[in-house]
């Protein structure tokens, strides 16, 4: 039900400090920028077409029910912040074998 709200949370500081930073970003945080926020998007979307999500207030269904909101930060917790995490292990092992790809065909 708010799953995604996590990975978004992640995607929206990725983006701020590629646009914030006064170094230029390694390309591999586009890389992850891309994987947050497509993902984030997809779920979003698949929420809505379960009707999790409505386009009313207060937008998330479990928020319209007793305990709904303790039920939503625990899915964000349980469910989101562990997809925050594999996302982050994928992307960052993508970087190391490209970063070693690359100095390989280099050296």
């Amino acid at each position: 039900m708010a799953c995604f709200v996590a990975p978004l949370v992640q995607a929206i500081a990725t983006t701020a400090y590629r646009k914030l930073s006064k170094k230029p970003v390694p390309a591999s945080v586009n890389t992850l920028e891309k994987m947050l926020w497509g993902g984030s998007i997809m779920l979003i979307v698949d929420h809505a077409i379960n009707g999790e999500l409505t386009w009313q207030f207060p937008f998330f269904t479990a928020l319209s029910q007793t305990g709904g909101a303790a039920q939503m930060w625990r899915e964000i917790l349980t469910v989101g912040v562990p997809m925050c995490l594999v996302i982050t292990a994928v992307w960052a092992v993508w970087a190391l074998l490209a970063r070693r790809r690359k100095a390989t065909a280099q050296g």
